[in-house]
């Protein structure tokens, strides 16, 4: 009886003309997925109804020409369930074979084991911010997995393209949309430009939007003229695969739901960069802020941290293929909380989460469990020999343990980024940052008391909404109170969607946007010289990155460890950790150089290289058992 059923429905699926078929069937939640087609097609969106997934497809028109189309729009619902099983047809297929010929493991083992040829070639491109570079990484680990092995770098030659985008500010948006207008063309006039040597491609290109901007605008990018094929935002990146066989067959393919658990804890990203030294590794995603000027709670979702032991086996891998500095990702990454296992009750309130002095913060921790200053201690002692930064942070999350820890390991930079955005206490408070400008200027002082030698950086925006004359002032003497390092500094840019977008007016003209950040960067370029040319006379420990691109045959140029860049002649030097004195060797990308800085172009250093090192010789530390004994004294 199952047998002759299954017969009867593999020859419908076989013969579809002139059928029609609808799956309907409930969730737990109510929700219902229907797909009715006049024409079933041999894809993975034929068997929809069969998936754990929650979408309602609706029938918009059928048209003719040449046969039957289906025209669907989709609505997607709540699950993030993935499924990666079998098709209707391999899920028919098995069921008649299992009926006939009962298969053993070992043949079942063999079926899974058989590797197949790429599906398609990947050409990618990424714009924004770290987080973004990383999510770029674990996208490829997807696609690698589900038979996509070959990346190029060009798009001509590419089957799939994917540009990974950034919302933040309008003009990150309009070089995506040109780049998208190219890829378009690609697509197009796929036919010509293959005849024409243009392409290189087997078949035209589908182009798939990743990120912030594809959450933000998905309606808008599908609705672009056929530009793009699919729609995928920062949570729904393990759905690739199968949003593009759907393309196969017609339909475009979106999926941009925020998740409250997805980090891709599980997944070990593929370097974009394969001999690189330095790597970024994702902790936490998600921001719970909620800035009155910022996107990316809306973007990325609230806050969810991954657990310590995924983060240090990462690391480790990292570390044993040949890295050498780290930095720790996250939207607000010190607000890191794995409360993964045995979270501690906070009160509702979030009494025992100690913020900065003098900041708050809207949003209260509900479990508290392992902090970022746990996590930082764990890092730093299982890898002494590896450098540890960290980006973004958030001023409010600087309590002093984090800061103490930061003093004592030689393996965490004495680099603190402090984004400030204002200088007006006003300001601040219309931006829902959570801290004044005294606030601010004491976590300052604070800091630089308890790490002396600490580089500080910092974000800020000009002419946001309401912002005075006078106002913009308070701004600039906060940069020459501070000293920075290093800011990002941009004009205001509205966003849809945030607090001011709902409740304030952009009133400040753009002209005088520009001409108060052109001020900005004035104030900040008298004040950063003299972080440099402090540094003149020191010794500094320098990671060598690569070549000069100024000098490349006869200059390295790397970073200390507050992130100046310092270039320094090639030239054979002592290792001092092979202990021997009379053999010498040119440093190679990878190596801590020992460099005297001898001069700054108030932008960058310039030095003489004395001497091969590593960390633990340079900052004389005996090796882990040394820095366990000093924490525990």
């Amino acid at each position: 009886m199952a047998s002759s059923s299954l017969s009867s429905l593999s020859s419908i699926l076989s013969n579809p003309q002139g059928c029609s078929l609808c799956f309907k069937s409930s969730t737990r939640r109510g929700l219902s997925r229907t797909f009715l087609s006049s024409k079933l097609n041999h894809s993975s969106s034929s068997s929809s109804a069969l998936l754990p997934r929650c979408y309602r497809l609706t029938q918009n028109s059928i048209k003719r020409k040449k046969g039957f189309a289906l025209d669907l729009s989709r609505s997607f619902s709540v699950s993030q369930t993935k499924f990666d099983g079998p098709s209707l047809h391999q899920f028919i297929s098995k069921a008649q074979t299992s009926l006939t010929a009962p298969q053993t493991e070992s043949e079942s083992t063999q079926d899974s084991d058989i590797s197949s040829p790429s599906k398609g070639r990947i050409y990618h491109e990424t714009y924004g911010c770290q987080m973004n570079i990383n999510d770029m990484e674990i996208v490829l680990s997807i696609m690698n997995n589900s038979g996509y092995k070959e990346v190029v770098t060009d798009p001509e030659s590419a089957e799939v393209i994917f540009i990974n985008t950034c919302a933040i500010r309008d003009n990150a948006e309009q070089r995506v949309w040109q780049r998208l207008n190219y890829f378009w063309f690609l697509k197009r006039q796929w036919k010509a430009n293959v005849a024409e040597g243009r392409a290189k491609s087997t078949k035209p290109p589908k182009v798939v939007v990743l990120g912030c901007m594809a959450e933000r605008l998905k309606d808008k990018i599908l609705d672009s003229d056929k530009m793009v094929d699919v729609v995928c935002g920062p949570d729904a990146y393990r759905d690739l695969p199968r949003l593009l066989e759907e393309v196969d067959y017609g339909q475009k393919g979106i999926n941009t739901l925020l998740s409250l658990e997805e980090t891709y804890a599980d997944i070990t990203p593929v370097r974009i960069s394969q001999n690189a030294i330095t790597a970024f590794v994702s902790v936490m995603r998600g921001c719970n802020n909620m800035c009155a000027f910022c996107i990316v709670p809306f973007t990325r979702g609230r806050e969810r941290s991954r657990p310590v032991e995924s983060i240090v086996r990462e690391v480790k891998e990292l570390w044993e293929s040949g890295v050498k500095e780290v930095t720790l990702l996250g939207q607000n990454v010190n607000s890191y909380n794995d409360d993964s296992s045995d979270p501690e009750p906070s009160g509702g309130g979030g009494a025992k989460w100690e913020y900065s002095e003098g900041f708050s913060s809207r949003c209260k921790v509900k479990n508290m469990g392992l902090r970022f200053a746990d996590l930082l201690d764990r890092l730093s002692l299982e890898f002494p020999e590896m450098r540890f930064r960290f980006t973004s942070p958030h001023p409010k999350d600087y309590p002093d343990d984090l800061l103490y820890l930061m003093r004592d390991r030689h393996n965490i930079c004495n680099l603190i980024h402090l984004p400030a955005q204002s200088g007006n206490s006003r300001i601040l408070d219309r931006m829902k940052r959570g801290y004044t400008r005294e606030a601010y200027l004491d976590l300052v002082k604070k800091i630089r008391s308890i790490i002396p030698d600490v580089a500080i950086t910092s974000d800020f925006i000009t002419g946001f909404c309401g912002e005075t004359e006078e106002e913009h002032q308070e701004t600039l003497s906060l940069v020459r109170a501070v000293g920075y390092d290093m800011a990002y500094m941009f004009a205001y840019s509205m966003r849809e969607k945030t607090h001011a977008h709902r409740n304030y007016t952009d009133d400040v003209p753009e002209e005088v946007k520009q001409r108060r950040l052109t001020e900005l960067i004035e104030a900040f370029r008298e004040t950063t010289g003299p972080c440099y040319d402090s540094q003149v006379g020191s010794v500094q420990l320098v990671l060598v990155e690569g070549p000069n691109k100024r000098a490349p045959e006869t200059e390295l140029i790397g970073k200390t460890d507050k992130g100046h860049r310092v270039s320094f002649v090639r030239k054979p030097l002592f290792d001092k950790d092979k202990g021997n004195g009379d053999l010498k060797r040119s440093p190679e990308v990878g190596d801590f150089v020992e460099v005297k800085i001898e001069r700054s172009t108030r932008a960058s250093l310039y030095g003489e290289a004395l001497a091969i090192s590593k960390m633990s010789l340079f900052h004389d530390v005996g090796g882990v058992d040394a820095v366990v004994a000093s924490c525990a004294s």
